[in-house]
């Protein structure tokens, strides 16, 4: 049995969501989206903080990695805004890619950047010192998403193409392409365990891929548009995922089984235009969407 009550919806943002990151210092949300700037809110006392800075366009992507007192934000004008928590300030701006950023993730052992884009690379940075170290030529098509393995052994990468492509972490060299979607794929998440890769796609579906063969084990019509993103709780079996058609869904992790439909069609003061991304803060499920609004879910788990 899962149960879900909406605990409460922080308005502010004048324009679509599109992402949102939990910060490195417990109880701190940021959201971006199609606005002037980056807000902080805190999710103790459900409030607006402050925007933290101003941004020249649309924010697509926010990733706060661990062991660093930095946030950095990809645009949709192909720049990455680095803000250093210790500082209050923004430090740096990368200018390496002209087309926008649509995701970027940090792998902590190497203590590098992942920074994907529209122009079909992946940019490589050091954490250290904030510069290019290396440029990945994925796609002759946008890289949307970016999942890296629980053991940091590989890292996937969803592109416009279709197609999800494993590359090796150490030396950054291809390892297999995934094709099974039909449409781009706009989300990707490893299993905690690192057992399997699950995929999202415009095309509507959720698919489970073995992280060791590559083989498709399962492929679910998840939702009747484009899942835009997919997220695992933290210690339960359960993933959910959000899509277009703005319903998110929590599914079994060990049985792909459909257990909770959060929509309004279901009876849940929910979004009423497409969900964007969504996150989990232990038991707290956390969305965000194109109508505005930031939404924080209570959900508990029964036997």
């Amino acid at each position: 049995m899962i149960s879900v009550k909406k605990t409460a919806e922080l308005n502010g943002h004048s324009n679509p969501i599109f992402t949102l990151e939990l910060s490195q210092k417990p109880g701190i949300l940021f959201t971006g989206g199609n606005d002037k700037g980056l807000v902080e809110w805190s999710i103790k006392n459900y409030a607006f903080i402050k925007v933290m800075f101003p941004v020249p366009s649309s924010i697509y992507a926010i990733h706060c990695p661990e062991g660093y007192p930095l946030l950095f934000a990809g645009l949709r004008n192909g720049e990455v805004l680095v803000f250093d928590f210790v500082k209050q300030q923004l430090v740096s701006t990368f200018k390496h890619h002209q087309k926008p950023v649509f995701d970027i993730k940090s792998v902590s052992q190497k203590d590098e950047l992942l920074v994907a884009s529209e122009d079909g690379t992946v940019s490589v940075w050091s954490l250290k010192t904030l510069e290019v170290l290396h440029s990945i030529k994925v796609s002759d098509d946008t890289v949307r998403c970016i999942a890296v393995s629980p053991g940091e052994k590989q890292v996937a990468f969803g592109c416009r193409d279709n197609d999800v492509k494993i590359y090796d972490l150490e030396d950054y060299t291809f390892v297999k392409i995934l094709k099974g979607h039909t449409m781009p794929v706009f989300s990707l998440q490893y299993a905690p365990e690192g057992n399997y890769l699950v995929s999202g796609s415009r095309d509507a579906q959720v698919k489970i891929w073995d992280a060791l063969s590559y083989e498709l084990v399962h492929s679910i019509p998840a939702h009747l548009f484009a899942v835009n993103c997919i997220a695992f709780h933290p210690v339960l079996p359960y993933f959910a995922t959000a899509s277009m058609d703005k319903s998110i869904k929590i599914w079994g992790a060990d049985d792909f089984k459909l257990y909770k439909v959060i929509s309004r069609e279901r009876g849940y003061l929910s979004h009423a235009l497409s969900i964007n991304k969504i996150a989990w803060n232990d038991d707290q499920l956390i969305s965000v969407g194109d109508d505005k609004k930031v939404m924080i879910w209570d959900i508990e788990f029964s036997d």
